[in-house]
């Protein structure tokens, strides 16, 4: 079913707390014939934007009366929350559904449903009718907002229900989150993306640019300082061009200064930037404050001019380098991360070289390196001069090792000296060890009680193991 959206977002918004109260009604009846709370598990794949929109979907879950539970095994209602930004996530998911068969041969009450990007494609969809016939519940990225009225369709009907819209221009606000972590949270500014790069799929399930209303934004991150949040992410597919298409334009930049200006808030990140709108306003921006974090993610996705035209990026390799040097420029401790690409279809090694000439130049501090993945319905997808595995291969390896050195060399840079780092959770490895994150994204572990989760304190970077720290809090007597 295709559907296209009205715009009457505070109707919405109250039509869906009614379906609400609705699902809730259902949920006691589960409760009761259960004889216990019933529990829900929400599995993300992909992006930080996937992650808030669970958070959303968990939020309402919640509400109704589930109990949130990590994992499948223990679920009455399982949610997969999609990605295809590679077919090999469309794969994962695809696996993993075969697993959920066989748990809900054992638990007939079960009920399982789909959502995210990969949901917006035709043959997904048909894939999933053919072979996959328990699914319960199928909807994509564009009206996640009505997923409680999708929760009462689903308990009212025993057929597989499928909602999929083509796009909307619709932001519904005041719906219920449930954050992951009480002391830093994602929030969206805006969704979709206008830049169709040649080798995404992304502008096409995820539809065009729409940006959220600044008021809502500043009003939403509020909120969260009230309840505790210390740091915020701002997400978009391209925050650069956030503020373009409302009614009263306004810049990212002009929109960092507002957040800025929030009590409570003491760190705020961002992503992902588009070269090609990272304007001089935001680099100012970002020097001039205490509260923007020294770390930007910069994607390059290939160093040569012509890999670079076919992937319609609109940026040159020389361009691309002289906006590096201006923000380091302006900011010597900024950490530059990025996403580099191998194997884009008519690369050659000697492209490959190029790419590896702007790592080295740059120094990024850290970079995502992936093989190219041929996503159908993309222009490149259908380019004739696909690379040949082992030529792939070749390139990555020797991207890969300049990638690494200058990461290590760039990250050695602070090595004993003291920074803030936010207390995220304890060390997987080492229970007496906590593990921070310092303003420029490095990971750095050390020991200190769990009471210091959430808070932002000095630590000592004492040993630098290549992409992390071990260090220490300093006690006054160090000082």
């Amino acid at each position: 079913m295709i559907r296209y959206a009205s715009t009457n977002d505070k109707a919405e918004s109250e039509l869906q707390r009614k379906y609400m109260e609705k699902a809730a009604v259902y949920v006691t009846k589960l409760q009761e014939s259960l004889g216990r709370s019933p529990k829900c598990c929400v599995v993300t794949f992909g992006c930080q934007m996937n992650a808030r929109d669970s958070e959303k979907l968990l939020g309402i879950l919640t509400q109704i009366g589930y109990e949130s539970v990590e994992n499948e095994e223990d679920a009455d209602f399982v949610i997969y929350n999609t990605c295809t930004v590679r077919d090999n996530a469309n794969q994962r998911v695809y696996g993993r559904l075969g697993f959920l068969h066989s748990l809900k041969d054992k638990k007939p009450h079960m009920r399982i449903a789909l959502c995210g990007c990969m949901m917006q494609e035709n043959e997904v969809i048909e894939k999933i009718k053919k072979s996959y016939r328990f699914v319960n519940l199928i909807f994509g990225t564009h009206n996640l907002f009505r997923f409680a009225q999708l929760l009462v369709t689903m308990f009212e009907n025993q057929e597989m229900i499928i909602d999929i819209w083509q796009e909307t221009d619709q932001i519904v606000e005041e719906l219920p989150v449930k954050r992951r972590y009480p002391y830093k949270s994602g929030v969206n500014i805006m969704f979709g993306c206008n830049n169709f790069c040649s080798y995404c799929i992304v502008p096409y399930v995820r539809g065009r640019e729409r940006s959220r209303d600044p008021k809502e934004i500043v009003r939403e991150i509020e909120d969260l300082a009230a309840d505790g949040v210390v740091e915020v992410m701002l997400l978009g597919q391209n925050v650069n061009s956030y503020g373009g298409n409302l009614d009263h334009p306004i810049s990212f930049a002009q929109l960092l200064r507002e957040v800025e200006q929030i009590d409570g808030i003491r760190r705020i990140r961002f992503m992902t930037s588009h070269p090609k709108d990272l304007s001089d306003e935001l680099i100012e921006v970002m020097k001039q404050s205490d509260k923007i974090c020294r770390h930007l993610h910069l994607p390059l996705q290939a160093g040569s001019d012509r890999i670079l035209k076919a992937m319609n990026r609109r940026y040159t390799k020389e361009q691309y380098l002289a906006l590096a040097d201006k923000i380091r420029n302006a900011m010597p401790d900024i950490a530059l991360t990025t996403d580099i690409i191998v194997g884009f279809p008519g690369e050659t090694l000697a492209d490959v070289d190029e790419t590896i000439d702007v790592v080295r130049r740059v120094r990024f501090d850290n970079a995502f390196t992936f093989q190219y993945s041929r996503r159908t319905g993309t222009p490149a997808a259908a380019m004739a001069d696909q690379v040949p595995e082992s030529v792939v291969r070749e390139g990555f390896d020797r991207l890969l090792k300049a990638v690494q050195d200058t990461a290590r060399e760039r990250a050695a840079l602070w090595q004993g000296q003291v920074m803030d780092a936010l207390v995220e959770e304890v060390n997987e490895q080492d229970d007496s060890l906590m593990t921070g994150r310092l303003t420029n994204n490095m990971l750095v572990h050390f020991p200190a009680d769990r009471t210091k989760i959430g808070q932002i304190v000095p630590v000592s970077l004492d040993t630098c193991h290549g992409f992390y720290y071990t260090g220490h809090i300093p006690s006054q007597k160090d000082g």
